[in-house]
């Protein structure tokens, strides 16, 4: 997520021989020792102090991440995933001060995992948190409004999970029985913790992956594939006028959607 989780990277594959030689140039001299390097299919997971096994499972769930990206981008996807050793050196290399509540974090073309967090989700967890940041690393985010790249990026993580709608919006899911609707899509003050609702994190990443669910729905998969691109190129609003919507339709129509799937 950029904000969800992880971060990957599209690389060339590498020959399962000398680590370092063979390495991406993104993952050399990351660490003086204690490098540990598994490969998958098409993945690279590359772990400071990280018992090798751990990352030969998580080689693995990076294949699997990278097809159920490719079957929906229709664009070839090779991740790369960093293993550091704790959740202070993973803030390091992702050059930010603290990472509270997240699993992993994207950032410049690699996936670096948050070892703490990640270690608690189960098996579904760690394959939607992989899907969703490779997502955004082969998607891209610029120039997006956060409903629609987070929003996007949970489409494609849940897509292939096997979960409800109202197991994978549980939070959400309270709140429309409840007859508390959210009137507007998130916008990026949703996507901060907050201390005093601790479930509006939560909230926020399935408001926008309902959004783009509904998108799906209505329109059809390669429909909301098309519709990032375009307001990646031209702007969500005209990408969005282009399926007959205003922002202000989109939302009408995503509030009602919201009340069939969850009340």
């Amino acid at each position: 997520m950029a904000l969800s989780g992880l971060l990957l990277l599209a690389l060339t594959p590498a020959s399962a021989t000398t680590p370092e030689s063979r390495l991406p140039p993104e993952a050399r001299i990351l660490w003086s020792e204690g490098t540990v390097v598994a490969r998958g299919t098409r993945s690279v997971v590359v772990g400071h102090h990280v018992p090798p096994g751990s990352l030969d499972e998580l080689a693995r769930r990076a294949d699997t991440a990278g097809r159920r990206v490719s079957d929906v981008l229709g664009t070839p996807v090779r991740p790369l995933v960093l293993v550091p050793r704790t959740v202070r050196e993973a803030a390091r290399l992702a050059r930010v001060e603290r990472l509270d509540g997240l699993a992993a974090v994207a950032d410049g073309g690699r996936v670096i995992v948050v070892p703490e967090l990640f270690a608690t989700l189960n098996s579904t967890g760690k394959d939607v948190v992989l899907a969703h940041e490779l997502t955004h690393v082969a998607a891209g985010t610029d120039h997006l409004p956060v409903w629609l790249y987070e929003g996007f990026a949970d489409y494609v993580g849940y897509r292939d999970a096997g979960l409800p709608v109202k197991t994978a919006a549980a939070e959400l899911a309270g709140e429309v029985r409840a007859g508390r609707l959210p009137s507007v899509l998130p916008g990026q003050a949703a996507f901060v913790a907050d201390g005093r609702d601790p479930a509006r994190l939560a909230r926020a990443y399935q408001e926008a992956w309902l959004a783009c669910r509904f998108l799906a729905d209505q329109f059809g998969e390669e429909t909301l594939v098309r519709l990032y691109r375009d307001a990646q190129a031209t702007g969500v609003d005209r990408a969005l006028a282009s399926l007959g919507l205003s922002a202000a339709t989109l939302t009408a129509r995503w509030r009602e959607y919201m009340r069939d799937q969850l009340a």
